[in-house]
C-alpha cells in the first residue's frame, strides 16, 4: 500500500490529497470548532491586514500548534513594511527556497497550510512564488484550496516542489473553474503523464490561464493531447514543454494544431529530440501562422538542414516571429549564415541566439556584420564579435530567452530584458 502523505498538525486524516478533494465534509478539526467558539470573531479580526501579516502568522502558528518558519516570518515582515509605506497594491510574495540573500528554511506542506490561510484574505497580494521548497502533494492540496478562495492571485510559482501526479491533478482540476490565474509554473514537479493529462484536459475548458510551464515534469510525448488542447484553447499565450521527449512526430502534431490556434505567442520546445525533419513542419506552419513571436528550439538537433528550412520561411514568408533560439543544435557555418541573412530582409525578426553551435569564419563575419549594420542589436543575441590578428571571432554573452529561469542572481537585476528576452517580448502575469 502506498504511503499516505503527511498532514498538518491538528488536522484529521483525509487520506490522499485526491481523497481529501473528493470529501469536503471531512474538513480539518479546527475548521468546525473555530466557527462555533466565542473567539471566532477574534480569529477573523486577526486575519485583517491592520494587525500585520507577521503577527497574524505567528498567532496562527501558535493556535494550530505549528512550528514557526523563520523564513516565512522574515518575508511577511518585509511585506508589512511595504504596506506601511503605502505600497500594498499588486504585491508578489517571494518565498522561493533558492533565495541566497537571506537564511532559508524551506517551506513544507504544513507551512503552506498556515500560509494559505493567511493569503486567502490578502487581496493586495496577486503573486506568490514558493518555488524550490518542499510542498509535496500536501502543499499542492492547499495551493488548490487557495486558488479556490483567493480571487486576486494571477501568478503562482510552484516549481521544483516534489509535487507528484496526485498533486498535479488537484491543481489542474481547480483551474477548471478558476478565472483569475494568468501564469502557473509547475516546472520540475514530476507529475508524469498521468498529471499532464489533467492539465491538457483543463486547458480545453479554462479560458483565463495565459502562460503554463510544464517543463521537466517527466512528461513524455504529450504532444497528442497538447495538440488537441491547442485546437480548442484560444487563451494560452505561452507554453513551455522543455524535456518532454518530443520527437519529429510530436512537433508535427503541435504544428498541425498551430494552423488552427491564434493565441499562442511563445512556444518552448527546448531540450527535446527534434531533428531537421521536424523543421519541415515548423517552417511550413510559420508561412501561415501570424501569432507566434518567440520559439525556443535550444538543445535539439536541427542541424544545417533545419536551419535552412527556417531561414527560407523567415526570409520569404513569415513576418511575425521576433525571436528564435537555436542554441546547441549542431548547426555549422552554412545554416548559421543562412539565418543571419534572414535578419537583413526580415525587420520583425530581431532576436537570435546561436551559442553552442559550430562557428566558422564566415559565421563570425556574418554576425559581426549584422551588429555593425544595426540589423541585430547587441542585447538581442548571445554572441559578441571581437578581432584577433585581423580575424573575427564570436564570444558568448549572458543574453537569452530565459537565462534566469532556474536561478536568481545574488546581485544586479535578475529580470532584465536582455537576459530574459522571451518574457520581455511576451509579458504575462507578475514575473518573467
Amino acid at each position: 500500500m502506498a504511503a499516505q502523505p503527511p498532514r498538518p498538525v491538528g488536522e484529521r486524516s483525509m487520506g490522499s490529497p485526491r481523497e481529501a478533494a473528493r470529501a469536503p465534509a471531512r474538513s480539518p478539526a479546527w475548521a468546525s470548532t473555530q466557527a462555533s467558539t466565542p473567539g471566532a470573531a477574534l480569529a477573523v479580526q486577526r486575519e485583517s491586514p491592520e494587525s500585520g501579516l507577521q503577527e497574524h502568522y505567528s498567532n496562527l502558528c501558535m493556535e494550530k500548534s505549528q512550528k514557526i518558519n523563520p523564513f516565512i516570518l522574515h518575508i511577511l515582515q518585509e511585506v508589512d513594511e511595504e504596506i506601511k509605506k503605502g505600497l500594498a497594491a499588486g504585491i508578489t510574495l517571494n518565498i522561493a527556497g533558492n533565495n541566497r540573500l537571506v537564511p532559508v528554511e524551506r517551506v513544507t506542506g504544513e507551512d503552506f497550510w498556515i500560509l494559505s490561510k493567511i493569503l486567502k484574505n490578502c487581496l493586495y497580494i496577486n503573486g506568490l512564488d514558493v518555488g524550490y521548497n518542499l510542498l509535496c502533494d500536501v502543499g499542492a492540496y492547499y495551493a488548490a484550496k487557495l486558488l479556490q478562495k483567493q480571487l486576486n492571485l494571477i501568478y503562482l510559482n510552484l516549481m521544483f516542489n516534489d509535487i507528484g501526479p496526485e498533486g498535479g491533478e488537484l491543481i489542474a482540476k481547480v483551474l477548471h473553474k478558476n478565472r483569475t490565474l494568468k501564469y502557473l509554473r509547475m516546472t520540475g514537479n514530476k507529475i508524469e503523464n498521468k498529471g499532464g493529462m489533467f492539465f491538457a484536459a483543463m486547458l480545453q475548458i479554462n479560458s483565463s490561464l495565459e502562460k503554463l510551464d510544464l517543463g521537466d515534469c517527466d512528461l513524455e510525448e504529450s504532444t497528442v493531447h497538447v495538440g488537441r488542447m491547442l485546437k480548442e484553447n484560444h487563451c494560452l499565450v505561452a507554453l513551455h514543454m522543455c524535456k518532454h521527449d518530443i520527437k519529429n512526430s510530436g512537433i508535427q502534431q503541435l504544428c498541425d494544431a498551430l494552423y488552427l490556434n491564434s493565441s499562442l505567442r511563445y512556444l518552448d520546445v527546448s531540450c527535446n529530440k527534434i531533428t531537421h525533419d521536424g523543421m519541415v513542419y515548423l517552417a511550413d506552419v510559420l508561412k501561415s501562422n501570424t501569432t507566434l513571436e518567440v520559439i525556443d528550439l535550444s538543445f535539439n538537433r536541427i542541424e544545417n538542414a533545419g536551419a535552412n528550412y527556417l531561414s527560407e520561411t523567415l526570409t520569404s514568408h513569415n513576418r511575425s516571429l521576433k525571436a528564435l533560439s537555436v542554441v546547441s543544435n549542431n548547426i555549422e557555418g552554412e545554416g548559421l549564415v543562412a539565418l543571419s541573412q534572414s535578419m537583413k530582409t526580415n525587420l520583425t525578426f530581431s532576436h537570435i541566439y546561436i551559442w553552442g553551435n559550430k562557428f566558422d569564419e564566415a559565421t563570425c563575419v556574418a554576425y559581426s556584420d549584422l551588429i555593425q549594420m544595426g540589423c541585430l542589436k547587441p542585447d538581442n543575441t548571445d554572441v559578441e564579435p571581437f578581432v584577433v590578428d585581423g580575424r573575427v571571432y564570436l564570444a558568448e554573452v549572458s543574453n537569452g530567452l530565459k537565462k534566469h529561469y532556474y536561478w536568481t542572481s545574488t546581485y544586479g537585476e535578475s529580470y532584465d530584458h536582455s537576459s530574459n528576452a522571451g518574457f520581455a517580448l511576451v509579458p504575462v502575469g507578475q514575473r518573467p
